[in-house]
């Protein structure tokens, strides 16, 4: 069976306007934009700022203080640079090089956690850890702006989301994999050596992506000149100032992010009520590789469809959820059985796998050319700062309690929906 006809196999889409040449072009870039991605996917399985790096500085001893900054370091970092980044990148002809620059510093950055995780403890451990993680948060920053670039520019409307999907799918069954393997291996201690092999093992798998991404045939395009991209602060500000339906994104994907925080906070009240060891993240590890695998193609499909509906569905869903299980939480039954955290995480795992989908797939089709690129870079920088806000608003509110902070971004999930509704429809349908 030839690669095309494998790819129109996994990804679904009307056709009739594409030649024979193009449906070949549009299969060999979209084949390898799938498993590059998959295998990146599959490395953030492992590099998780919301389990497996928690779990390993509790191994390794290292104070909670600096475990408090794993998740703004891993989320921010990767979004803040961005608008910054944007003019190189449209001044650079073959975007895909950046791309693989990025999986370069992804690939270091895992590849020195696994060194600490092995050889070091303590506060010398999380802050070499730390720092590994912010090189590694950077790369992806580049990562994910030449990504959106290239898939924009080398697979068509009403494919891209599936790609994303199918990239995920992918990466949820290895996290399955891993998940048992964390929970046989672990038992009922903290083992940081096997922690250590898996971190290797996931920068090995950015090595991987990068090369396969490196093949991968951009059309020739002439990029930006320097005096079309200066100024990149004051064409951030111009493009809010001036673009309501990207100003509406922007408020959505961040009242969208109750999808993204609240998940640590079930975690934290499943330690409280006790996981035992390593293998209590087994479990965690699991949810989330299956969340990936079952909804990566079904949302793919639907945020090709309309990836508008999927961001108010999927923050509808959220909030529904977190009510749900505080009030089940209320029950002394129901909080002392282990069964209902890992399940609740799952669920919330599933929404996010949805929501990322679909707010990845309306920022590249709401724009053509360098002003995707724009668009991505801008909203994802204000995402950071959002992020950081709504992060120090959450882990304040949990000072009184995770089930307070839990109150506050099911109402952050709520405005969503209102803001979602009136984002214009931009998928091919």
């Amino acid at each position: 069976m030839s690669l095309t006809a494998v790819y129109q196999r996994l990804v679904r889409a009307e056709r009739d306007d594409q030649s024979r040449e193009d449906q070949q072009a549009t299969a060999y870039n979209g084949t390898r934009q799938l498993v590059a991605n998959a295998l990146q996917a599959t490395g953030d399985q492992v590099v998780n700022a919301k389990t497996v790096l928690p779990w390993l500085f509790t191994a390794l001893g290292v104070p909670s203080g600096l475990i408090a900054l794993l998740v703004p370091i891993r989320e921010s970092g990767s979004m803040l640079p961005q608008a910054a980044l944007a003019p190189w990148v449209e001044r650079t002809r073959r975007r895909r090089y950046l791309w693989v620059l990025g999986a370069a510093g992804q690939a270091l950055g895992a590849g020195t956690m696994a060194f600490a995780a092995a050889a070091l403890e303590g506060v010398a451990a999380g802050v070499v850890v730390l720092l590994a993680l912010t090189l590694f948060s950077l790369s992806r920053a580049l990562c994910s702006l030449a990504g959106k670039d290239v898939l924009g520019r080398t697979v068509p409307k009403g494919e891209r989301g599936q790609i994303n999907g199918l990239s995920t799918v992918l990466s949820g069954a290895v996290a399955v994999t891993l998940g048992l393997g964390i929970r046989l291996l672990g038992g009922d201690s903290s083992n940081p050596i096997v922690l250590a092999i898996f971190l290797a093992v996931a920068a090995g798998l950015w090595v991987l992506a990068l090369i396969v991404f490196a093949g991968i045939r951009e059309p020739d395009l002439e990029p930006a000149t320097a005096e079309e991209t200066e100024g990149w602060a004051g064409q951030s500000v111009r493009l809010f100032r001036d673009d309501a339906v990207f100003r509406r994104f922007v408020l959505a994907r961040g009242l969208l992010l109750v999808s993204a925080l609240a998940p640590p906070f079930v975690v934290a009240i499943a330690a409280q009520a006790g996981g035992g060891g390593l293998s209590g993240l087994g479990p965690f590890v699991i949810a989330q590789g299956l969340a990936s695998l079952i909804g990566g193609r079904i949302f793919g499909r639907l945020a090709d469809r309309s990836s508008k509906n999927l961001m108010t569905w999927g923050a509808a869903a959220a909030s529904a959820l977190i009510a749900a299980f505080l009030l089940l939480m209320l029950m002394p039954a129901v909080r002392d059985s282990w069964w209902i955290y890992p399940v609740t995480y799952l669920l919330l795992a599933l929404i996010h796998t949805g929501v990322r989908v679909a707010r990845k797939t309306y920022v590249v089709d709401m724009a053509e050319g360098d002003q995707r690129t724009e668009y991505v870079a801008v909203s994802n920088t204000a995402m950071g700062v959002m992020l950081l806000v709504a992060g120090a608003m959450s882990g304040g509110l949990a000072l009184l309690g995770e089930e307070v902070a839990l109150v506050f971004l099911g109402i952050l999930g709520l405005a969503g929906v209102v803001v979602s509704r009136t984002l214009p429809d931009v998928s091919k349908g």
